[in-house]
């Protein structure tokens, strides 16, 4: 069974241009980073939002739609490209990819956790990288706001489920400020969390992401749940992905919560 396990989450303002175009430049180099990290002997699993932005691309649309049906549609459309993306460009550095496609239904038995785990980890000693997102297709409540929260939550979940050492969650800030760093340039940032509390939430209200479904609070919520159950926990901007060298290289950026057991 594979050790050293790190789950790394990008959401779709990482994956994203300000205009909710596909940010090919950056996703190639978190592909690259990532292979180089599996090589020197990480276990990487990627959670990865994007397949609605992608479909958005593929079919011409440029404003992101607000109807279910529709969001639904594309991602539909979306995650074939986004998955034959991760695979062409991960496979440039001869690295293979799964997908894992999951709904909040699919982690709800220990039979079913199980059936993921062991699926994941079968990948992992098998030297591919699994690739995992939300089933938009199925389950809606993403899209409408709920559920894994942008993935933020899914990735949280997914962490305990296979045993990781620690979450990374790439996001469009540099980590958890004690006010909204986009109203108040003053605001400042806190590299260490030692317990997330009523005032630490308080804090992450209105700061976030700009395009995702999810924003400061659900990454937050997210950690939370990983740290509780002794898996740390990293929030940093994914505008380089070569800052995850830093983060595994034990190197104080972003946002780190601490695990509490």
């Amino acid at each position: 069974m594979a050790e050293n396990k790190t789950v790394v989450k990008v959401g779709t303002s990482t994956l994203t241009y300000d205009n909710g175009r596909i940010n090919y430049r950056r996703i190639e180099a978190l592909c690259k980073v990532l292979a180089d990290l599996q090589n020197r002997g990480e276990n990487i699993m990627l959670v990865s939002s994007g397949a609605i932005g992608v479909g958005m691309g593929k079919t011409g649309i440029v404003r992101r739609p607000t109807d279910t049906k529709k969001k639904q549609a594309l991602a539909a459309i979306g995650q074939c490209e986004l998955m034959f993306m991760y695979d062409k460009l991960f496979g440039e550095y001869n690295h293979s990819v799964a997908q894992i496609l999951l709904t909040a239904d699919a982690v709800e038995t220990d039979k079913k956790r199980q059936n993921i785990n062991n699926t994941i980890d079968e990948l992992l000693d098998m030297g591919i990288i699994p690739i995992i997102n939300e089933n938009d297709t199925v389950a809606i409540d993403e899209l409408e706001g709920n559920n894994f929260g942008d993935n933020d939550m899914l990735s949280a979940i997914v962490s305990r489920l296979v045993g990781a050492n620690r979450l990374i969650i790439l996001t469009d800030i540099d980590g958890l400020y004690n006010e909204n760093p986009r109203t108040n340039p003053n605001a400042q940032k806190l590299d260490v969390v030692e317990r997330i509390n009523k005032s630490i939430f308080d804090m992450a209200a209105g700061s976030g992401s700009n395009r995702g479904t999810g924003g400061m609070i659900t990454k937050l919520q997210a950690a939370d749940y990983a740290t509780k159950r002794g898996i740390e926990v990293f929030v940093i901007n994914g505008s380089d992905p070569k800052t995850l060298y830093e983060v595994l290289d034990g190197k104080n950026v972003g946002t780190r919560f601490l695990a509490q057991i």
